[in-house]
């Protein structure tokens, strides 16, 4: 095996591979805006380095275990999102540097703040007792590094702090820094240290490679990420068999509002869900939590962000769905760069591109360079044909969802294309799978104009439901989106208006459904029955009026609120011409009048009772 000796030297091409790499000691290798790839191992002897520069990364072939070595250190950049109230999702691309073979534990000492292209100073880590970080001299409250393993209660985060015990592959929370640092580490990337709430680092240690296993449950979620120096194909370690057989497909993204506080019970967050089946990331419905972590008031809804590959330093967290490990591994390493327009973000906004700008006019990715050997070019790169309705909790919380549109979608749970909701929260629209008992906020169906998607409404208290079609993606903009509730027969058109609607506690699961065309008439064979039955309310008199001229033989009606509340109920009423019933007891508002007749046809009529 061929083993290259690298004293002083720097790397501007767009490809240099090496079966191994050897950085001899007090020497260094420099690579700028471009990648490498490593055959096999990275042996960076004592006070040998590796410096990545604006967007480089590093690429392994290793099979297996890591073997990376020595005691040298690899340095790449990457900013945070936050500020010193606010967390980030991480997982380091680096650990302890030793001559040790294989990856090593990560702690927030090998974090540096950068003051020069190739230098840094290594970052305070501050007392417990002190909670807010800060830009310059670089600070780190350790108070708010914590990991989640296996485990479902906010009381089960694993406080890490200033230890150097995270694991490899690992994720880990970290808040930001406070105040900016206007030093500029790289002239031609022009990147500040922190032009406020986007504090940079620099990752300092062993460069992460090979399998690295995290043990998941079923049921329980676990805080994972990209243990990289390069991007990762978020959709490859999602779709992976092994993995497959162990989680249930998305990756949960944490996203939260800037309030400005360490006090637990002001924090206002969400977890976002990323479907690779799709290629949609559904955002985060925010929530406040109490003192204990437990989810309270509705807050708003989360920012839409590209998530297919996941850049260096991003932290997600998976769901078990059985007892195993779920593993990383070099055959997901891309060399992608971070921005909007590569499906990269590590959670920015649209504002943050790459210079590597895709071509718009190609549905396609161009090549990519990868471990695995995938030819991205036959890829398309966009999303599935998506629906996004929102719905809003007590003129508050916002839950946005989606249907997708595949053609190979099932009724059933489709993996990786179907999202389950992250929490269990006091209030959720949702929806429902056959034979899952659990909670959908997004969901792949195959289109077809008679297609009914059922959804619940769940509420631990009374609470108002607001539904609207919020966005249309690759879809029909004038196709008609309807929530119909089977109960009374109404279609309210949540395309072009809002479903508003106060529902009792509890959790609904088979009254409401959403559908693509309104129809009064449910039945197998349409008759001309529903033009001819005519139903009048006379405000002025407090009568319900009913014109059968067809003289069918009414068997039952009934009326009902818009609640499902039955307010009217009569049988066998015969073939007369008309029928009258006083409606003075009744509030105004909308009720719906339901008729069955002896040779089985159903109809629905809307009424408005008011007297105003």
């Amino acid at each position: 095996m061929k083993r290259i000796i690298l004293s002083t030297l720097g790397f501007l091409g767009s490809l240099t591979a090496f079966s191994q790499m050897y950085v001899s000691p007090n020497s260094y290798v420099f690579v700028n805006d471009q990648f490498m790839y490593v055959r096999q191992d990275v042996n960076l002897q004592n006070n040998g380095n590796f410096f990545l520069r604006n967007n480089s990364q590093l690429l392994q072939g290793t099979a297996g275990a890591g073997a990376n070595t020595g005691a040298g250190k690899l340095s790449v950049f990457q900013e945070g999102t936050t500020n010193n109230f606010q967390y980030n999702y991480w997982c380091s691309p680096v650990g302890n540097a030793s001559a040790a073979v294989g990856n090593e534990t990560f702690g927030i000492a090998m974090l540096n703040r950068p003051t020069g292209l190739t230098t840094s100073t290594p970052a305070i880590v501050l007392p417990t007792s002190n909670l807010n970080g800060t830009s310059s001299p670089l600070a780190i409250s350790p108070r708010w590094i914590y990991r989640f393993i296996t485990s479902n209660a906010y009381a089960q985060w694993t406080y890490v702090g200033a230890g150097s015990t995270i694991n490899a592959g690992e994720g880990f929370t970290m808040k930001g820094t406070s105040g900016t640092d206007a030093t500029v580490a790289q002239a031609i990337e022009g990147v500040q240290n922190n032009s406020g709430s986007r504090q940079r680092y620099d990752f300092r240690g062993k460069p992460n490679d090979g399998n690295m296993s995290i043990p998941v449950s079923a049921g329980n979620f676990t805080l994972v990420g990209n243990p990289y120096p390069s991007a990762i194909d978020l959709n490859a370690y999602l779709l992976h068999p092994s993995n497959a057989a162990v989680i249930n497909g998305q990756a949960y993204f944490w996203e939260q509002v800037v309030v400005n506080t360490h006090v637990l019970n002001q924090y206002q967050g969400g977890y976002g869900i990323y479907n690779p089946g799709t290629g949609i990331y559904t955002p985060a419905a925010f929530w406040t939590y109490d003192n204990l972590g437990n989810q309270g008031v509705p807050a708003g809804a989360g920012t839409i962000f590209q998530r297919r590959f996941s850049p260096v330093g991003q932290g997600f967290m998976v769901m078990g769905t059985a007892a195993g490990s779920v593993t990383m591994q070099n055959a997901f390493r891309v060399f992608v760069k971070e921005g909007v327009v590569n499906q990269s973000q590590f959670a920015r906004n649209a504002e943050v591109a790459s210079a590597d700008v895709y071509d718009p006019n190609s549905e396609f990715f161009p090549e990519i360079p990868n471990v695995a050997g995938t030819d991205y070019t036959q890829i398309r790169k966009g999303t599935a044909p998506y629906i996004r309705i929102h719905a809003m909790y007590n003129n508050g919380g916002v839950r946005p969802t989606t249907i997708a549109f595949l053609d190979t979608a099932t009724d059933g749970f489709d993996y990786g294309a179907d999202g389950r909701s992250p929490s269990g929260e006091t209030a959720e629209f949702y929806y429902v799978l056959t034979d899952m008992p659990h909670e959908y906020v997004a969901t792949a169906v195959q289109f077809d104009i008679d297609k009914r998607i059922p959804v619940g409404f769940r509420c631990t208290a009374s609470t108002n439901f607001k539904l609207q079609v919020k966005d249309v993606v690759d879809f029909d903009d004038n196709q008609p989106v309807y929530l119909h509730d089977k109960q009374t027969g109404i279609y309210y058109d949540i395309k072009n208006g809002i479903f508003d609607m106060v529902m009792p506690a509890g959790d609904n699961r088979s009254r409401y459904e959403i559908t693509f065309k309104n129809t009064d008439v449910v039945l197998d064979n349409p008759t001309d029955f529903a033009d001819a039955f005519t139903v009048f309310q006379n405000n002025e008199n407090g009568m319900l009026t009913i014109y059968n001229t067809l003289n069918k033989d009414i068997t039952a009606l009934m009326m009902y609120d818009v609640t499902g509340k039955l307010v009217m109920n009569k049988t066998n009423l015969g073939k007369a011409v008309s029928y009258e019933f006083s409606t003075s007891a009744l509030s105004d508002g909308v009720y719906v009048v339901k008729t069955k007749t002896r040779d089985n046809l159903d109809v629905s009529k809307k009424v408005i009772i008011s007297r105003k």
